[in-house]
């Protein structure tokens, strides 16, 4: 979706009422109703992937990401990536029971007439998931093994540096990221679009969301300013106990 797609739909979003207003039947959004700052509860998928519901309020992350710009990301992107993944495992029953990390990781074993659309809506649903408990208000320091492995990079400074330059590097839509590889040495990588580092073999411990819609409604062109103020709700915590399952 291009930008001139995506604020299209937002538009017309908030023309109907999706952010708590009474659509056109009359009836009350269920998205946020009646608790101000409340996260939605996901609705069923039809299909084996869900939407996870947000682990806090929607205004959990103010001021660095608006309580409007995570309503539409979660509800209405995430769960996009859902349903369309869900229909394109639809055509084939069997891949039902495989996960997202089996799905994505072994992507030239998925039928050619689904594999785009796994790679995809596969990839976007597993990113935006990860992105989602990444995060925390306050952020919190990095420590741990994962400070003892990010020496290979530098200190916590140098990290930044480099996940921010990866950043800004991505040309279009995209995500920057800390992984970890097989020998659980940390990578910082990027990917266009939503592909996974799980399809290069990589584990991702910590993704940035450059796509527009993750801060186009708070910071429209400056991405430079969204990535500077993300490093406050990073859950460093998060990051190092997957680090540590990943490297143990």
């Amino acid at each position: 979706m291009n930008r001139r797609e995506w604020l299209r739909v937002t538009t017309a979003m908030s023309a109907i009422g999706v952010l708590g207003a009474k659509g056109a039947s009359g009836a009350e959004d269920a998205v946020g109703a009646g608790v101000p700052g409340a996260a939605a509860q996901a609705a069923p998928a039809k299909g084996p992937f869900t939407l996870p519901p947000l682990p806090y309020a929607f205004d959990a992350l103010e001021p660095y990401i608006d309580a409007q710009t995570m309503q539409i990301h979660h509800d209405k992107h995430h769960q996009a990536y859902v349903d369309n993944l869900n229909a394109a495992i639809a055509k084939h029953p069997e891949l039902a029971s495989k996960s997202l990390e089996e799905l994505l990781g072994a992507l030239d074993a998925v039928p050619e007439d689904i594999r785009t659309a796994v790679r995809n809506h596969g990839g976007g649903h597993a990113n935006h998931s990860l992105f989602w408990t990444s995060l925390k208000k306050g952020g919190s320091p990095l420590g741990g093994d994962l400070a003892k492995a990010a020496a290979s990079i530098g200190d916590a400074a140098k990290l930044q540096e480099q996940l921010t330059a990866a950043g800004t590097k991505v040309f279009g839509s995209g995500w920057a990221w800390l992984s970890a590889d097989k020998t659980g040495a940390l990578v910082i990588e990027s990917t266009p679009n939503q592909d996974s580092v799980l399809t290069s073999g990589h584990t991702p411990l910590l993704g940035i969301d450059l796509w527009e819609h993750a801060y186009y409604l708070k910071h429209q062109f400056r991405r430079a300013d969204y990535i500077a103020e993300f490093y406050h709700v990073i859950n460093w915590d998060f990051v190092a106990e997957r680090y540590q399952k990943t490297a143990g």
